[in-house]
């Protein structure tokens, strides 16, 4: 039992933490919504957070089956998320710097509507929690017990999803710790590399689903 449940919890988080990364997602959100109050910082930790664990889970419990019902195969969802990924990746290399520039005078009210709305999309869907991580997490949903779920393997699964949504959260209610560090120049670089590594992700996304629909192409 005790193994079944390390082996679990190390599996998801391992395989899952590395494609969030929620430091350079972190980052990524300060060029997103600059200048906020600590109040709204907590606020869209917490969303982001709230967000990211529940798009994991759903793809952990019934991604496989969702999209079995509507017909959507995996390359097809690599292809979709990778365009969304890198378009967001290019709109961010875009707009970095006209809008740190745009608000550097005046601080920007951030409404509590707006920021609900970017903290789903596009700051947790797809920037946190990507194509990516929802494809691995669908693929680990495939992988529970052939003799159906177990105590230990449910145990895993909530203190996983548990530590991704502590790295998640602390990144995003402390980066502005970062951007101090870094400075207004040090932030924009920081901020477009990102973004770029982001555009490149969206980028392999999308081809690796091309190649693998391309697989299934038979040509006389």
């Amino acid at each position: 039992m005790w193994h079944d449940f390390m082996k679990t919890t190390l599996l998801i988080v391992a395989a899952l933490l590395p494609l969030i990364n929620p430091p350079a997602s972190a980052l990524i959100a300060i060029g997103l919504v600059p200048h906020m109050t600590p109040q709204q910082r907590a606020e869209m930790a917490a969303r982001v957070t709230a967000n990211s664990v529940a798009i994991l889970l759903i793809s952990l419990l019934v991604g496989a089956y969702v999209l079995s019902f509507f017909g959507i195969s995996m390359p097809v969802l690599r292809v979709g998320g990778g365009m969304i990924v890198a378009m967001a990746g290019w709109k961010l290399l875009q707009s970095a710097d006209d809008e740190s520039e745009g608000t550097t005078s005046t601080l920007p009210q951030h409404t509590s509507l707006s920021l609900r709305t970017k903290a789903f999309y596009p700051i947790t869907l797809p920037i946190t929690v990507g194509p990516g991580s929802i494809a691995v997490a669908i693929a680990l949903g495939t992988q529970s017990p052939c003799e159906g779920l177990s105590v230990a393997h449910v145990a895993g699964v909530t203190l996983a999803l548990a530590i991704l949504g502590l790295s998640i959260y602390l990144c995003m209610r402390f980066a502005f710790h970062i951007e101090r560090l870094l400075g207004a120049v040090g932030t924009r670089v920081a901020v477009r590399l990102f973004a770029f590594v982001l555009f490149c992700i969206g980028l392999q996304i999308l081809w690796r689903g091309m190649a693998q629909l391309l697989d299934t192409v038979h040509f006389a």
